[in-house]
């Protein structure tokens, strides 16, 4: 029971220090946002020890979010690494205290580039808080640590505010699903932002297709053939007229004896489930849960059948 005592207050002091930045939040969060989309360089984040790992987590998001972004070591920083930093980039800076040594000794170099310089800083009255151009009060009460030493909830509370800095960011670009997709084209996430139907889709030989007066013992080998548990039928023009699926062959098996001599237009249902074929293939996923189908036909701007897709395609490719 210690250990979940202890695990409790932890979360607590670190939420409420996250609680903690809301009405901080003024004027003073939207001017680091107009200064970081008017960037013209690079986003440089930087910080020492822990509030390094933390600059190196911000810098990654908002590099995933669109905002070209790079973490410099303040140690390596004075000893070359400087070089990364150009005229025209912005510097954000995360440090709890504001003093940390090698974070001092970068503050002329970042004036003399004439960058920009954002502070997440524990103490607004630093020697990092004089020389930035904005401030964004990061300080925490108390640290989770029972020492009140460890970083803990100040790290929490600056990662917090540079979620906030990305997300704002990013909502201030208009960066929307497909702006996404272009950074994060692996994984599940890519995949569901930017495979379209028609990079899934079933054409060509491989589409079931049969006319509407096509006698139904030559559709069932055409839709056991293809193996979608369905097939297109169109009209004597070559458009979709509707579609038979397995489960209309199970209904009218028991509604005709002679299923096999009538025609395909007998059996079929009429006006089918759709979708265009430069849609996301995840949007073809959110179809067919809605209507609790397996399949969906893609037609041309003349109604014709150019293609279909299955769920089955749709999990192969990792979408679902």
């Amino acid at each position: 029971m210690d250990s979940l005592r202890a695990a409790k207050r932890v979360l607590e002091i670190e939420a409420e220090a996250v609680r903690a930045l809301i009405p901080r939040l003024d004027e003073t969060f939207v001017r680091a946002v107009e200064i970081l989309q008017g960037c013209r360089g690079r986003v440089v984040l930087t910080g020492m020890g822990k509030s390094g790992f933390i600059a190196k987590k911000i810098a990654a998001t908002l590099a995933s979010t669109g905002t070209p972004a790079l973490f410099l070591h303040p140690a390596e920083g004075v000893h070359g690494d400087l070089g990364m930093v150009v005229r025209g980039d912005v510097v954000v800076v995360v440090s709890n205290s504001g003093e940390t040594e090698e974070i001092v000794e970068l503050l002329p170099a970042f004036k003399r580039l004439g960058v920009g310089l954002i502070a997440l800083a524990g103490n607004p009255r630093s020697t990092l808080a004089r020389q930035s151009d904005v401030v964004l009060d990061v300080g925490v009460a108390e640290e989770a640590c029972p020492m009140n030493l460890a970083p803990t909830a100040s790290t929490t509370a600056a990662l917090a505010m540079g979620d906030a800095l990305a997300v704002a960011l990013l909502e201030r670009r208009g960066i929307g699903p497909e702006n996404f997709a272009l950074i994060h084209p692996a994984g599940t996430l890519g995949k569901k932002l930017l495979l379209k139907v028609e990079d899934l889709m079933r054409r060509g030989s491989e589409l079931p297709c049969v006319t509407q007066d096509l006698p139904m013992r030559e559709v069932i080998p055409i839709i056991s053939g293809k193996r979608l548990g369905m097939t297109a039928v169109t009209d004597g023009e070559g458009r979709l007229a509707g579609i038979i699926t397995d489960g209309d062959l199970r209904r009218a098996l028991q509604r005709w004896p002679d299923l096999l001599e009538r025609p395909a237009q007998a059996i079929m249902t009429c006006g089918p489930k759709c979708i265009g074929k430069g849609e996301l293939a995840a949007k073809a996923v959110q179809v067919m849960e809605q209507h609790a189908i397996t399949s969906l036909l893609i037609v041309d701007e003349g109604g014709r059948p150019e293609g279909a897709i299955h769920l089955h395609d749709l999990l192969r490719a990792g979408v679902v």
